[in-house]
């Protein structure tokens, strides 16, 4: 399962504390949808593009094709950005299936 979960500067206007599924019910989440909650999140916290870029350490090209959901972007400037929007993101492993775990 995949959250983002809001922290910091986010003023509650979106439900991001949920978790991430794709538009089919399924835990297959695109980086469509990661890149529209980046959107969303600047947006509501009043940062333009450039401004966020520059927060985060990348380059303004990569925050575009990030929240384009280019389906190349890197994972440590993905989370940069998640970073500097006060997100943070939960990755939790499917069960083991074993008792003693």
């Amino acid at each position: 399962m995949l959250q983002i979960f809001p922290f910091g500067k986010f003023n509650g206007h979106l439900s991001l504390n949920r978790s991430i599924y794709s538009r089919s019910g399924t835990q297959n989440v695109t980086v469509e949808e990661i890149g529209a909650i980046v959107r969303q999140t600047r947006v509501a916290q009043g940062l333009r593009q450039d401004q966020l870029a520059a927060a985060a350490g990348v380059g303004l090209r990569f925050l575009v094709e990030l929240e384009r959901g280019k389906p190349t972007v890197r994972l440590a400037k993905v989370l940069a950005v998640l970073n500097a929007l006060g997100c943070r993101l939960e990755v939790t492993p499917p069960p083991t299936g074993r008792s003693d775990a």
